[in-house]
């Protein structure tokens, strides 16, 4: 048997919440399933993680043109420390521009959340990279 090093990575929306999962050595992501972020959002993200044997979380950091929180990272905040409540691993954040904009421009459809959130995944994997 070998080790599991797996990823989830989250795009947080106020209204849905992308995932992405790497493979099993950590070193890719793919869109897995958009959410409802609702209060069922952080058990069935519990479940998901110790389903996958996830090591780490990574959700996208949105900022402004400025480099302020924007109007969703208050949100987003919130839901990283409810989050950390819940599993024993840790949950780190990575800087995302315009994910949202970079996944619709393969598709419209409605799996374009869990696409942002693989290309936050891939941007974490990518950064940190030894």
């Amino acid at each position: 048997m070998y080790n599991v090093s797996k990823l989830l990575g989250i795009d947080y929306g106020t209204k849905r919440v992308g995932v992405a999962v790497s493979d099993e050595s950590g070193s890719v992501a793919f869109a897995k399933v958009v959410l409802p972020s609702d209060r069922m959002l952080i058990p069935t993200l519990t479940k998901l993680i110790a389903k996958e044997n996830v090591i780490q979380v990574v959700v996208g950091e949105s900022k402004d043109r400025d480099g302020k929180d924007n109007a969703v990272m208050k949100h987003t905040r919130q839901f990283v420390a409810d989050l950390e409540r819940s599993v024993a691993i840790p949950v780190s954040y990575e800087p995302e521009f315009y994910s949202s904009v970079e996944a619709r421009r393969d598709s419209d459809d409605k799996f374009v959340d869990a696409k942002a959130a693989a290309i936050i995944l891939n941007s974490f994997i990518e950064r940190t990279k030894k």
